[in-house]
């Protein structure tokens, strides 16, 4: 319904301003033939000199234009690439091979690479979902849940909320999901409030690829991408049903 209200007032947009393009046209020849009226053809050079002046700061805006456009393309195109090789390092480390607490170990790992403490892997029946824990390069404590699904689950609003509560019961100062999978919305959101670190597939590509932990941090809700994106997610991946 609000795509729809959107389309129409883009076209609407486009309307009024192909119409105030005819009503400055329509000026424009107007004062012309005033001119010609008034002066024949003596305004001629200097009419000529002012379409010359028009031409060149029309072209000049043109050109200025085309930059912007291929400037934005290319933007574009380096953050889908770079996505596109975060998951291919995803593929080629065999992530989605591992038992859940293979993948655990593994998250630790990548937490002592990078200059983490006291760093332990401490998941299992009973842990309070919190699966791996220690301190960053700064001092500050943190708790990690992990969480090994298919590319197509979902993470779900309520898995956040419960990793909300271990970082309490813990009493951390950070607390990071990480998961082979993807965040809902509503995940994003919640994690975004309670200020809660999301480390889904692609930045797990890129952590894997010798990206820091303190680099990933810093990205927030970016870090599954635009729409056009998620859509091609789901296309390679399919979307199945949401987890946690």
């Amino acid at each position: 319904m609000a795509r729809g209200r959107g389309r129409k007032r883009g076209r609407s947009s486009a309307r009024r301003r192909a119409a105030l393009r005819r009503r400055v046209a329509g000026a424009g020849a107007l004062a012309l033939f005033a001119l010609f009226v008034l002066y024949g053809t003596d305004f001629v050079p200097y009419l000529l000199v002012a379409l010359l002046l028009a031409g060149a700061v029309t072209g000049g805006v043109l050109l200025r234009r085309a930059h912007r456009v291929r400037s934005a393309a290319d933007r574009d195109w380096r953050k889908e690439e770079a996505r596109s090789r975060a998951l291919r390092e995803v593929g080629r480390s065999d992530v989605d091979g591992l038992t859940g607490t293979e993948f655990e170990h593994l998250t630790a790992d990548l937490c002592r690479r990078d200059g983490c403490r006291d760093v332990r892997r401490v998941g299992g029946a009973r842990d309070n979902g919190v699966d791996v824990t220690g301190r960053l390069p700064d001092g500050r404590s943190f708790v990690v849940q992990c969480k090994r699904y298919a590319p197509a689950y979902t993470v779900s609003s309520g898995a956040v909320r419960e990793l909300i509560g271990a970082r309490a019961y813990a009493s951390a100062e950070v607390a990071i999901f990480v998961t082979t999978a993807k965040f809902s919305r509503d995940a994003r959101r919640t994690a975004l409030d309670s200020r809660i670190v999301l480390v889904p597939r692609d930045l797990l590509g890129h952590w894997l690829g010798g990206a820091r932990l303190t680099d990933l941090a810093e990205l927030g809700d970016a870090g599954q991408g635009d729409i056009r994106h998620q859509r091609r997610w789901r296309q390679t991946y399919g979307d199945r049903r949401t987890r946690g």
